[in-house]
């Protein structure tokens, strides 16, 4: 796969992307920030990462001068749909204050190298953010991307049990962006059904940009 053709993918709620087509896609700490933000995340893990260092140490964990960064300074997305924490999202459990339904998650979706061609500070994991097994890689081996990424865990239909906590690990790479990420580098949007498909179009996105994936929740 090469670069120009991989997407990433980012959650949110409905209610937000009014402000996102405006404001694009902006971090909390943003002066474009939305004060009215729908968050539908797990609140624990938000705050986890507004405190965790993690080290950019492109694979090489014996590297101990790897510089550090900081996950909460950074827009996080991943390489796939339905991921565990879109179960939690839709049925509560962990931290997450409320369960959301399906329909009003969308997913909004980008090119990385579009963003790249945007951002100059951005990072990408071969597993989740804040597990200590992951390794973090910066701009020096983003051509390498689609090699360190597991592809087939990114589109395992099962990561449940003891037995694939690596896998599910994997699955849960990410692509980290500093800064907002503009409205224009939205490529399209993704949603469960003609109800929320249709409240896309009343906000002014074309049709064309809209795909209902009713497979990419659970």
């Amino acid at each position: 796969m090469e670069l120009a053709d991989i997407k990433v993918y980012r959650m949110t709620h409905i209610d937000n992307i009014e402000h996102i087509l405006q404001n694009g896609i902006t971090h909390r700490t943003s002066p474009n920030h939305n004060p009215e933000y729908v968050s539908i995340g797990d609140v624990s893990l938000i705050n986890t990462r507004d405190n965790k260092q993690v080290s950019v140490d492109n694979g090489d964990f014996r590297n101990s001068d790897a510089p550090k960064i900081t996950l909460g300074e950074f827009i996080p997305f991943y390489f796939g749909v339905k991921m565990p924490m879109l179960y939690v999202i839709q049925n509560g459990g962990n931290f997450v204050i409320e369960s959301t339904s399906a329909s009003k998650i969308i997913y909004m979706v980008c090119s990385v190298s579009r963003i790249i061609e945007h951002h100059k500070n951005y990072y990408f994991s071969d597993g989740h953010a804040t597990d200590n097994l992951t390794s973090f890689y910066d701009d020096t081996r983003i051509n390498d991307l689609n090699e360190i990424i597991d592809w087939n865990a990114i589109k395992a239909l099962y990561w449940g049990g003891q037995d694939n906590l690596n896998l599910k690990r994997k699955k849960q790479a990410e692509f980290l962006v500093s800064g907002d990420v503009a409205p224009n580098l939205i490529m399209g949007f993704g949603c469960y059904n003609d109800t929320a498909k249709d409240k896309l179009i009343d906000f002014g996105i074309q049709e064309s940009k809209i795909k209902v994936i009713s497979n990419a929740y659970y």
